[in-house]
């Protein structure tokens, strides 16, 4: 039996036809897939030779030789840029380049791979966790966060892996090194309050169905902001997920999420699906919910945790992440008896495992709550009415949306003309990509902004009927 060639030497094999084949991988094409070339020869010495020469045809001149003592840094680079990189989306891809160009280099670059020791990268974690923060040291402190470390702990550990599946290191020296231990943000949760809050106040700056979907969901914004009204079918409720949006330093990206549990169907309730349906019919957009700046875009998930900022703000509620909103719904779900395997799927995690870890607090709330029941019914104690402030906390809220002085998106403009009547106005794209302008009159603010309201609607509905139409012509031809 022959040598067996090693990762990076390419085949050598001996064709049907007589001839002697040699194929290496020259690179890795945008989906991660190997691109391959050959060179075919009479005898297996001769096709060796040939697919040396083509190796380093093919070779970059500054091309790194892999070998056991290279410097640790270079061996991290070629280890990114032929197995990590075509894998990674254009974010993950920066923040590898980063931990790459701030850290490992500087502090073990030069380090060879096969020297590479445990303490040489536990001093390395260590330096990161107190003294590597390179910008905003005045106000963030000098060390990085332990989830910063984490991942940086995950690039070595893959890099050293890969290292010892192609034998140029016998162990990984990172298994006995510790990262730091997870430590889950402290969930911020709204009250029932402030949640029919902040609802009336969305509605009215034009935002309620987004944050309504939100609260009956837990999406991940990056999801939210990618459904289309495809996905959703207003008969049965159902609504798929399978795409995210996100953004990169150049443009807005769409793709599929990272795993296949991501990807799933979940129930609406009902009274959401009439509230949608409603909706829709003031959406002129594919998207459900759609840029107000650019044609044929979804509104961005920064510009949607923004306006979350901005309506917490004026109705007068804690500040809360918009990822904060998924933790509300999921803990309400668990309040309310759903079960963790459904709550795991509906949310999209991987496992009940991960859902089970994250709401940890809550089950353990409802154990004990069932368990104060059951010592309750087994003494006969009768259980007491509701208390007052409970009940109080169900009803709903007094509050009135807050009006600032600039009209919200969506809402047309509204002023005076000189002669002091008032004017509405509105202005909507068509189909075929024109601009189409109506005007409205009237004596009062208040009888303007209602005509207002009415024409805005109309509008609407004329340029969804009129992209309905186009669609069934289309269909027909």
């Amino acid at each position: 039996m022959g040598r067996k060639r090693k990762s990076g030497e390419g085949t050598v094999r001996l064709r049907k036809d007589g001839r002697w084949e040699g194929r290496v991988v020259v690179g890795y094409d945008d989906k991660g897939l190997p691109k391959t070339k050959n060179v075919l020869a009479k005898t297996k010495t001769e096709c060796v030779a040939k697919l040396e020469s083509l190796k380093e045809s093919v070779a970059p001149a500054t091309a790194v030789k892999i070998k056991a003592d290279m410097p640790f840094g270079e061996w991290v680079e070629f280890w990114y840029e032929n197995y990590s990189k075509p894998m990674l989306r254009p974010s993950s891809q920066r923040s590898y380049e980063d931990f790459i160009r701030l850290y490992i280099r500087p502090k073990l670059g030069s380090v060879p791979l096969n020297k590479l020791t445990m303490n040489d990268l536990q001093q390395f974690f260590n330096w990161m966790r107190k003294d590597g923060r390179t910008l905003h040291r005045e106000s963030r402190g000098g060390g990085l966060s332990d989830n910063m470390v984490r991942n940086c702990h995950s690039l070595c550990r893959r890099a050293l892996e890969k290292a010892v599946a192609d034998r140029l290191i016998v162990k990984n020296p990172i298994e006995e090194c510790k990262a730091p231990p997870i430590r889950r943000k402290e969930m911020h949760l709204l009250t029932r309050e402030e949640l029919q809050r902040l609802l009336i106040q969305a509605k009215d700056e034009g935002y309620y169905e987004v944050f309504l979907l939100e609260l009956t969901t837990g999406l991940r914004v990056g999801k939210l902001m990618a459904l289309q009204w495809d996905d959703l079918n207003l008969k049965t409720g159902e609504l798929r997920i399978e795409r995210q949006v996100y953004r990169t330093k150049e443009e807005l990206l769409i793709q599929e999420p990272k795993t296949k549990a991501s990807i799933r169907t979940v129930i609406l309730p009902p009274p959401v699906v009439e509230a949608l349906k409603e909706y829709k019919k003031t959406v002129s957009s594919r998207w459900m919910f759609p840029s107000p700046k650019k044609e044929d875009a979804p509104l961005a998930p920064a510009a949607a945790s923004h306006r979350l900022s901005k309506i917490l703000t004026h109705a007068g509620c804690k500040k809360v992440r918009f990822h904060d909103l998924r933790h509300v719904f999921a803990t309400n779900a668990l309040e309310h008896g759903m079960d963790v395997k459904t709550l795991s799927t509906i949310i999209g995690h991987v496992s009940s495992a991960t859902t089970l870890n994250v709401y940890a607090h809550v089950t353990d709330d409802m154990q004990k709550q069932a368990a104060a029941k059951i010592d309750r019914g087994i003494g006969k104690v009768e259980i007491s009415a509701e208390n007052p402030q409970a009940v109080a906390s169900r009803t709903l809220t007094d509050f009135k949306p807050k009006r600032g002085k600039r009209r919200y998106w969506g809402s047309g403009y509204l002023g005076q003309t000189k002669s002091g009547r008032w004017n509405g106005r509105y202005t909507v794209t068509w189909p075929d990509g024109t601009k189409r302008t109506r005007d409205i009159y009237a004596d009062t603010e208040e009888e303007c902004e209602k005509l207002l309201a009415v024409m805005i609607t109309e509008m609407k509905t004329e340029v969804a009927a009129e992209k309905e139409r186009l669609r069934a012509e289309n269909k027909a031809s």
